[in-house]
C-alpha cells in the first residue's frame, strides 16, 4: 500500500514537472510574425504566427513579438508588459470597424508599440486606446484614418505616455487625447510627431498633470492644433520648438494654441504659430504663457499671451 502511495507521488509530481515545462515552453521571451504564418504554430522563428493576438498568448510578460516579413498582423488587446516590433519591415494592423490596439496592463507594466502602422480603413474606431497600465510607449508608428481617436490615453491609475518620431492623420477625434479617468492621472511626452488633418492634434484633459510636446508639426487640423482643457482637474502643457499651422479648417473659433478652462496652463516657447483663425487664444480662466520666444504672425487674429515670462 505505502508503495502504491508513493507512485502515486512520483507520479503526480512528475506530471507537474510536465505542466510547468510546457508552460514554460509555451510563453517565449521572443515571439515572431508573419504573413503566411499560422497561429497553431509556436511562434518561433522557424515557425511563426500569423496575427499579433495569436503570438502574445504565446509571450511571456516582458517578451518581445517581432515581424518577419510584411504583413497585416490584426488588432490586439494587451495586458502585460510586451513589445510589439515591426523592425524593418512593414508591421501592420489593420483594425477595419475597431480599435488597432487596447491596452489594459498591470499598473506596473512598459508596453512597447515601434516600427509598426496601424490602419482604421475610415471604420475604426481608436488607433490606439489605453486604459490600463505604467508606460506606454510609441516609436516610429504610423496612424491613421479612425472615427474616433489616434492615440487615446485614459489611465485609470498613474501613467505615462511616450511618442517619438511618429506620424498620426486622418481620424475624426483628436491625434493624441489625454483624458484620465476619475482616479487617474496622465504624464505625456510627444517629440518629434506629425499630428495632421484630423479632428484636434492634441487635446489633453483633467488630470494630465504634465504633457511636453517639443520638436513637432501640428497643421491642417479642423479644430484647435494643441488644446488644454480642464473643467475639473489640474492640466499643464508644455509647447516647445514646433511648428503649429493652419488649424481650425472648420471651426472659425479654434486657436492654433489654447488654453480653456480655470485650471489649464499652457507654457509656450520657441514656436511659428502661423495660419490659424486665432494664433494664441485662452478662455475660460485659461492660463497662456509665453516665454518671448514664439513667432506669432499671420493667423487671422494673432491673439496673445495671458503672461510672459523673459528668459536671459
Amino acid at each position: 500500500m505505502n508503495r502504491f502511495a508513493s507512485g502515486l507521488r512520483k507520479a503526480a509530481l512528475g506530471l507537474g514537472l510536465l505542466v510547468i515545462a510546457t508552460s514554460a515552453h509555451a510563453q517565449a521571451t521572443r515571439t515572431w510574425v508573419s504573413g503566411v504564418g499560422d497561429d497553431a504554430n509556436p511562434c518561433s522563428r522557424t515557425a511563426p504566427c500569423k496575427t499579433f493576438a495569436g503570438a502574445i498568448s504565446k509571450t511571456a510578460a516582458k517578451g518581445v513579438i517581432s515581424v518577419l516579413d510584411p504583413g497585416g498582423f490584426g488588432a490586439v488587446t494587451i495586458t502585460k508588459a510586451i513589445t510589439i516590433d515591426g523592425g524593418g519591415v512593414i508591421g501592420s494592423i489593420l483594425a477595419s470597424g475597431t480599435t488597432g490596439v487596447i491596452v489594459n496592463a498591470g499598473a506596473t507594466d512598459v508596453v512597447r508599440l515601434r516600427n509598426i502602422s496601424i490602419d482604421g480603413a475610415s471604420t475604426g474606431i481608436d488607433g490606439v486606446r489605453f486604459a490600463a497600465g505604467g508606460t506606454l510607449i510609441i516609436e516610429n508608428v504610423r496612424i491613421n484614418d479612425f472615427t474616433a481617436d489616434g492615440v487615446k490615453f485614459q489611465p485609470s491609475g498613474n501613467s505615462r505616455l511616450v511618442i517619438t518620431d511618429s506620424h498620426i492623420s486622418n481620424v475624426a477625434g483628436t491625434a493624441v487625447h489625454t483624458v484620465p479617468g476619475v482616479a487617474g492621472t496622465a504624464v505625456a511626452s510627444l517629440q518629434n510627431v506629425r499630428l495632421y488633418e484630423s479632428g484636434f492634434g492634441v487635446k489633453a484633459e483633467d488630470r494630465t498633470n504634465q504633457m511636453s510636446i517639443r520638436d513637432s508639426f501640428i497643421n491642417n487640423n479642423l479644430n484647435s492644433g494643441v488644446q488644454a482643457q480642464s473643467t475639473s482637474g489640474v492640466v499643464t502643457v508644455n509647447v516647445d520648438n514646433c511648428h503649429v499651422s493652419n488649424n481650425g479648417l472648420t471651426n472659425a473659433s479654434a486657436a492654433g494654441i489654447k488654453s480653456k478652462g480655470p485650471s489649464a496652463t499652457l507654457n509656450l516657447s520657441e514656436t511659428l504659430v502661423t495660419g490659424n483663425p486665432t494664433g494664441l487664444g485662452a478662455e475660460g480662466g485659461g492660463a497662456l504663457v509665453s516665454f518671448g520666444s514664439n513667432r506669432v504672425v499671420f493667423n487671422t487674429v494673432n491673439g496673445n499671451a495671458t503672461g510672459n515670462i523673459t528668459t536671459r
